[in-house]
C-alpha cells in the first residue's frame, strides 16, 4: 500500500484539472487523473500527458481513461485506487464539459436547448457527487482526507446563462450539507472559486488589439488576459488548504483562488498574487 499522499483529479486532460493535478505532484502526491481525451485533438491536452508531467514533477501520474457519464466507468477508478493504494488523501471534483458549453454561453434560458441543463447538472454536479460518494469511504477508513469541488462565483451572481448558475450553486449547496454529515470524520470538503482563468480553450478563443489580448463573452464583455491565473494557481490554493491547521472549520464553504493566496501566501507561476475574479462583485 502507499506510503505517499494519494489523490483523484476529475476532469485533468486540460485546463484548471490540470493545473491542480500538476501541483500535486510537485508536492509529491500519487495522482490519478482521469478525463475522456486519450488521443491528441484540436484542444492541446490528453490524460497521459497530464499523468507524464505529475510525474516529471516529482509526484506519480497514473492516467485513467474516464467517461464521467457512466458510473461504473468511476466506480473502476476508485475500485483502483483502493487496490494500488489503500488510501485516498484528496479528490479534486472538478470534471465539466467546458467546450461542449461555449454555444451556449450568452443565451437566455428559452433560447437553450433542454439537454443543456442535463449537460451542466450530469457533468459537473452529478458527476462532482458520485465521485464523492465513492471516494469518501476510502478517506473515513483513515479518518482524513479532503474533497474540493471546483465551482465558481456564478454560484451566487449571474454568470454565462441560468443552467450555469443553478449547477454551480447546487455544488456549493452540495459542498455545504456534506460538511454537516461529514463533521467529526476528519474529512473536510470545500468549495474553490477560480478566477480568469488562461485554460487552453481560453486561448484557442482569445484576440488581440493592440497590446491586449483578450477574450470576448457573448453577453458579458471583454476580459482582458493580462491579469487571467495560471491553471495552476488554484492547484496551489488546494495543497495550501491541505495544509491548513484549520481545514475543519473551514469545511462546507466556497473560497475564492485570490483571497486565499491572500490569506494563505502562495503566489501563481510568476509570483503574481490575483486580484481579478471573472465576477468581481460576487
Amino acid at each position: 500500500m502507499s506510503e505517499r499522499r494519494v489523490a483523484v483529479v476529475t476532469g485533468a486532460s486540460r485546463g484548471i484539472g490540470k493545473g491542480i493535478a500538476l501541483e500535486l505532484g510537485a508536492a509529491g502526491f500519487v495522482v490519478y487523473v482521469t478525463g475522456r481525451t486519450v488521443d491528441a485533438g484540436p484542444l492541446p491536452g490528453t490524460v497521459g500527458e497530464t499523468a507524464a508531467q505529475i510525474t516529471e514533477l516529482g509526484g506519480q501520474g497514473i492516467a485513467v481513461a474516464c467517461d464521467h457519464h457512466d458510473d461504473q466507468q468511476v466506480a473502476a477508478v476508485f475500485d483502483r485506487v483502493r487496490a494500488e493504494q489503500g488510501r485516498l488523501d484528496v479528490l479534486v471534483n472538478n470534471v465539466y464539459s467546458a467546450p461542449d458549453l461555449v454555444p451556449w454561453l450568452g443565451k437566455k434560458f428559452w433560447e437553450l436547448p433542454i439537454e443543456a441543463w442535463d449537460q451542466v447538472i450530469d457533468i459537473g454536479t452529478r458527476s462532482h457527487y458520485v465521485s464523492s460518494v465513492l471516494g469518501a469511504p476510502l478517506m473515513l477508513e483513515n479518518a482524513s482526507g479532503l474533497i474540493v469541488n471546483v465551482s465558481s462565483s456564478g454560484a451566487v451572481s449571474y454568470g454565462h446563462n441560468v443552467v450555469y448558475g443553478v449547477g454551480k450553486a447546487a455544488v456549493d449547496k452540495m459542498t455545504a450539507d456534506m460538511a454537516i454529515e461529514l463533521a467529526g470524520t476528519g474529512v473536510s470538503i470545500v468549495s474553490l472559486w477560480p478566477g480568469l482563468v488562461r485554460t487552453e480553450l481560453l486561448d484557442l478563443g482569445a484576440q488581440t488589439d493592440g497590446d491586449e489580448v483578450f477574450i470576448e463573452l457573448p453577453g458579458e464583455g471583454r476580459f482582458d488576459l493580462s491579469g487571467a491565473e495560471s491553471p495552476r494557481f488554484l492547484g496551489r490554493a488546494v495543497i495550501a488548504l491541505f495544509g491548513c491547521a484549520d481545514i475543519a472549520e473551514r469545511s462546507g464553504k466556497p473560497f475564492s483562488s485570490a483571497a486565499l493566496a491572500r490569506e494563505l501566501g502562495f503566489t501563481d507561476l510568476d509570483g503574481t498574487i490575483h486580484e481579478v475574479l471573472l465576477r468581481p462583485d460576487a
